[in-house]
């Protein structure tokens, strides 16, 4: 099988507790999701609304030509405030792993993901990932970006500033 990765990072103005707190609720991932996928939780969510490993998520999904599929993840790792680990347990890949990474910086927060995902159907799904399912995850992180910033605001790079006394 071959494996494809996928890195992406973003600053937010926002502090590590908030970005946490939202992009560990398996209830906002529609908020940060194509709508033309029809991306829909449908799993209950944790009784204490925060996030474990063992924890199983599943969705309805419409990644391509408007087709449905059943998608299953399961959190495998969790450091709060730190990162968290989904991995696919059934779905449209053969494999999936993804990282969330979150680091406090200078006036918000860094996060980023590492995708690690293949493929099945061989040099069929090589062919299809050349064709258009690349460029359908670069699509969904790029609006993830989008999105992001118009829920939180875009980070600012801060000069320094010279101060003469």
């Amino acid at each position: 099988m071959k494996s494809y990765q996928v890195k992406f990072s973003q600053k937010l103005p926002i502090s590590l507790n908030e970005a946490w707190d939202f992009f560990s609720s398996p209830a906002n991932l529609a908020k940060i999701t194509p709508q033309e996928m029809q991306f829909i939780v449908t799993s209950e969510p944790p009784i204490d609304g925060k996030m474990y490993p063992g924890l199983i998520i599943t969705y309805k999904v419409s990644p391509l030509f408007g087709i449905k599929l059943n998608w299953m993840t399961e959190i495998t790792q969790v450091a709060p405030e730190k990162y968290f680990i989904d991995e696919q347990r059934f779905g449209p890949f053969k494999f999936w792993h993804h990282q969330h990474h979150f680091k406090a910086i200078d006036g918000g927060v860094e996060m980023t993901d590492i995708l690690t995902y293949g493929l099945p159907f061989g040099p069929i799904g090589q062919l299809a990932h050349a064709i258009m399912i690349k460029n359908k995850v670069e699509e969904i992180f790029t609006f993830r970006e989008i999105k992001v910033n118009e829920l939180f605001g875009k980070y600012e790079t801060r000069s320094p500033q010279l101060i003469i006394a």
